[in-house]
């Protein structure tokens, strides 16, 4: 046997547990299906432009996530406050406003039901065991219910509800009646907080990666070289006492151990020989993706600066929730606003046409910003749930039931076969910073 270790997939997670496992001496490869490297963080250029970059993928990093911080550190990437001057748009029932500091601009009632609501959350996301949150008290509770289910119950006006619609939205890309209260509970308190996790300044949308995050996972794949084999999809495993064999499209390799670090719902798609327990092949299939295609509108300048704006806005205006400024540092940069359609509006715009899409986007920022966000010079668009080997963005969710019935299986090994990816993380589940921890851990199961 010529392997220690095979690897499916090199987004941030496998390159990182590959990484850790030829430092520790082992023999790997790493198996990817697409033609890069970076699973669900993707850099790519802007056409008609000189080495203008935007990141289509996963792209911010918040002061609380030190394991990407030192990855970054490592490699010698810099980043970009998200913040700066200028005001923030909030529009919800057709009213818009501006507001500076981290508390939007709504009447007294609608904050203070927002304020009371928050409290009562954040109160009940700290309850959640973090290692195993099927055995926090009261879990069959609150996972025989939604988070919309709560939302309804917690907030007494509709803005109320509709601000926390539009935050689960924004992190979870899907609707809150599809997402068990304990997973948002769990999910919220894993990045700190709820709050947190749609904050700005200080929060997971705090700065960016000077030239793209894809090159974190551009620079572990250089330390590994040639271990790295990319478009070559992985079909079957075979496993046992003596080891793994992986089937690809090219051929098969042998291994001790095997690490599947590729999204739940992909991994559930491979053959298993034999099959996996029933606990972890059902999981997998109550593991959806959100739903998210994310847009770049580009300006010949940031004219929103102009009007005392920071290209940062929220609201219930559709198919676009969430929006902000992706102008690169410097004076003379051209403009770019980054707007996400999510949840039903990401699978319903899906399957629109480009131009549809385009138009859909801009009528929107024109709501925010003025007419002239109604000319872009240039235009990108990604949609995760139709690409072929990720099906779907930010990350997975746990439907009612998930947690208390088959939650058990998520980090379990089954034999020589361990998990890995954000969606398996304690810490910053769903982000960059837990994609990086699951892969330190599954290379510990194996290297001890």
């Amino acid at each position: 046997m010529d392997l220690d270790t095979i690897v499916i997939g090199a987004g941030v997670a496998g390159l990182v547990a590959a990484d850790r496992l030829i430092a520790a001496g082992q023999e790997v490869v790493v198996l990817e299906a697409r033609d890069r490297v970076g699973g669900r963080t993707l850099t790519e250029d802007v056409p008609g432009t000189d080495h203008l970059r935007v990141d289509s993928g996963g792209q911010w990093i918040g002061p609380d996530q030190r394991l990407l911080a030192a990855e970054l550190e490592r490699f010698g990437l810099t980043t970009i406050d998200q913040g700066g001057p200028g005001e923030i748009l909030v529009s919800l029932r057709g009213k818009k406003a501006r507001y500076t500091g981290s508390t939007p601009r709504l009447s007294p009632a609608t904050l203070l039901d927002v304020g009371q609501a928050m409290l009562r959350f954040e109160r009940l996301a700290g309850r959640v065991d973090l290692e195993q949150p099927w055995r926090t008290p009261h879990a069959d509770r609150w996972d025989g219910q939604t988070f919309e289910t709560w939302i309804r119950k917690a907030c007494r006006t509709r803005k109320g509800r509709d601000f926390f619609r539009i935050a689960c939205e924004a992190v979870f890309a899907t609707t809150a009646a599809n997402v068990s209260l304990l997973h948002a509970m769990f999910y919220s308190r894993s990045g700190v907080s709820f709050e947190h996790l749609i904050s700005t300044d200080g929060g997971a949308q705090h700065a960016r990666v000077d030239g793209g995050m894809q090159q974190l996972a551009e620079r572990l794949a250089e330390r590994l070289g040639d271990r790295v084999h990319l478009a070559e999809p992985v079909t079957a495993i075979a496993h046992g006492e003596d080891g793994v064999q992986v089937t690809t499209i090219r051929g098969q390799y042998r291994a001790e151990h095997v690490i599947v670090a590729i999204p739940p719902t992909l991994a559930g798609r491979l053959a298993y020989d034999p099959p996996l327990p029933a606990m972890r092949d059902s999981l997998t299939q109550r593991m959806p993706h959100g739903a998210v295609i994310k847009c770049h509108a580009v300006y010949d300048r940031p004219f929103w600066r102009e009007d005392g704006l920071r290209g940062e806005a929220a609201g219930d205006t559709a198919p676009v929730k969430v929006i902000f400024d992706a102008t690169p540092p410097g004076a003379d940069q051209p403009g770019i606003l980054v707007a996400f359609i999510e949840g039903a509006d990401g699978l319903a715009m899906s399957g629109a046409t480009p131009a549809e899409r385009q138009h859909a986007v801009v009528e929107v920022l024109a709501h925010y910003f003025g007419d002239e966000a109604r000319r872009p010079v240039a235009f990108l668009e990604r949609d995760w749930s139709a690409e072929k080997w990720t099906r779907g963005c930010y990350g997975a969710h746990l439907p009612p039931g998930a947690w208390t019935q088959v939650g058990a299986a998520l980090r379990e090994p089954v034999g020589p076969i361990h998990w890995a990816g954000s969606e398996t993380a304690v810490r910053w589940c769903g982000y960059i910073d837990g994609a990086i921890s699951s892969g330190e851990r599954a290379a510990r199961e194996i290297s001890g």
